[in-house]
């Protein structure tokens, strides 16, 4: 199973990462699973964001570290921003 998170995250999927940095938190690996979030995050993951969120409000992530993560992850959703998206009804 993490052979297989660990190709999709290599190939940029925000998801498997994100799952990725759940399973090195569970292993006791908290800088992996944060450099992990924060990639995802970078992605468009919006659960990084608040894994990030929680790991700031403990002082596990730094303030700027937090920040440049929901900066980047603020530009990556409106780059999936479209007329033709907003347009699609929500199911």
């Amino acid at each position: 199973e993490v052979y297989h998170l660990e190709e999709a995250a290599i190939a940029g999927h925000p998801r498997a990462r994100c799952n990725l940095a759940f399973y090195e938190w569970k292993n006791s690996r908290f800088d992996r699973a944060v450099k992990h979030w924060i990639i995802a995050a970078n992605l468009g993951c919006g659960d990084s964001i608040q894994r990030l969120k929680v790991c700031y409000k403990h002082g596990v992530v730094s303030k700027e570290d937090f920040a440049a993560s929901l900066r980047a992850h603020q530009a990556a959703v409106n780059a999936t921003k479209s007329p033709q998206r907003e347009a699609v009804p929500k199911f």
